[in-house]
């Protein structure tokens, strides 16, 4: 009889991993593998819904059934936390976001004579996938596919690649293009005539000289809680609404009643508007757009949200600034806040609420503030990024 092994997990880049150390790809936990090689399928696995997967690299674990996907986001942050030395926390079930719920992406589009190829590249390559097919996007974004394979065939140069983001607004879906060159009155005219025939909420296009705003028939928007922030173009946003909301709730289980409240790299306000209703706010951001919005947006609101722009990788809030609040939001980007974190560690904060794109960064901050007397309470995972290796998380800190 031929020996097997028995894959117990998913390491951090999809691969499945046997009880004794082998990375097997495309296994699943509950797959048994064969001295050859071959995989016998377990209990785990699921049918991939997409004829791209296995070559488009926006989804690497469509293969794993539900349960399974839902224990590799959570292992990722358990793992992350055991390599940093940081004593077992309680952490919590992962939230996944649903299929078809991604409401922003950033694809890549290449003409090559009359033909464009739009979508993802491929895992590890520079090579396009021509998306046909997508269970990961909203039906709203995908929708705009095809009508943008025709409008690149008109306007994008031959070979050189077209960045083209989506996002969904408020008032519908905003498309940006970087990369192209709309020469003359007809390609003119065709962007319009494009922006107007979707009902684009902004069209903004980068034709080398800067981003340039074509079509907006009002000012785009996106509410956090009751108040509507004006974004700037391609603003930075949450994957999915689910994903959002699962941050956002876990964020305000993490402050509680907190009254003084500071929100450190605030973005365009997810957090600080989200949370804002009767208490004071302090919302720090880097990028002047960003802060700008929000500014502007609490203004209009008349809520107690003072804002600041300010780099807090060169200037990090000092512990007589954070000795102020009753509990400090943290949002930075995937190589974590080492600088603010280290401030962090040596304030008498009550309560830091962790919001992470990386558990690796997470996890070496954790280490940080619980060497320096905070105990990190929980940790809540979410996987907004479906069927990607790519995991959210939450976590509370306290004194």
């Amino acid at each position: 009889m031929t020996e097997t092994a028995l894959i117990t997990r998913i390491a951090a880049r999809g691969d499945g991993v046997t009880d004794d150390g082998r990375h097997v790809a495309g296994a699943v936990p509950g797959d048994r593998v064969r001295e050859d090689g071959i995989i016998i399928p377990g209990p785990n696995r699921a049918e991939p819904l997409c004829r791209h997967f296995g070559k488009c690299g926006g989804c690497e674990l469509q293969h794993v059934a539900e349960g399974a996907l839902a224990d590799f986001v959570r292992d990722r942050v358990l793992g992350a936390l055991a390599a940093q030395d940081v004593a077992a926390v309680a952490v919590l079930p992962a939230q996944l976001s649903p299929p078809q719920s991604r409401r922003r992406a950033a694809l890549t589009a290449l003409r090559t004579g009359k033909q464009v190829a739009i979508g993802f590249n491929a895992a590890q390559s520079n090579q396009i996938v021509d998306m046909r097919q997508c269970p990961l996007l909203l039906p709203e974004l995908f929708a705009l596919i095809a009508p943008l394979r025709e409008l690149l065939a008109m306007i994008a140069q031959q070979r050189r690649p077209v960045k083209v983001k989506l996002q969904m607004l408020d008032q519908g879906v905003e498309v940006v293009l970087e990369g192209v060159k709309a020469e003359g009155l007809d390609a003119a005219m065709a962007l319009q005539d494009f922006a107007g025939a979707h009902k684009l909420a902004r069209f903004a296009v980068d034709q080398g000289q800067g981003l340039e705003t074509l079509w907006q028939p009002e000012p785009p928007t996106v509410r956090f809680g009751d108040v509507t922030v004006e974004v700037p173009a391609f603003s930075f946003l949450q994957a999915t609404t689910a994903g959002q909301a699962a941050l956002v709730d876990a964020v305000t289980r993490a402050v509680g009643d907190a009254g003084a409240i500071a929100d450190l790299f605030a973005g365009v306000g997810t957090f600080a508007l989200s949370l804002q209703k009767g208490r004071k706010i302090y919302a720090a951001e880097g990028a002047r757009d960003a802060i700008a919005a929000l500014k502007a947006a609490a203004n209009r609101a008349r809520a107690l949200v003072a804002t600041e722009h300010r780099d807090l990788f060169r200037r990090p809030l000092i512990p007589a600034e954070l000795n102020r609040f009753g509990a400090v939001i943290l949002d930075p980007p995937r190589a974590g806040a080492e600088e603010q974190v280290a401030q962090l560690a040596a304030s008498d904060a009550p309560v830091i609420a962790y919001v992470s794109c990386n558990p690796a960064s997470f996890a070496r901050d954790a280490k940080r503030l619980v060497d320096g007397g905070y105990t990190l309470d929980w940790v809540q995972p979410v996987g907004q990024f479906r069927w990607s290796t790519h995991v959210e998380l939450a976590g509370r800190f306290s004194r």
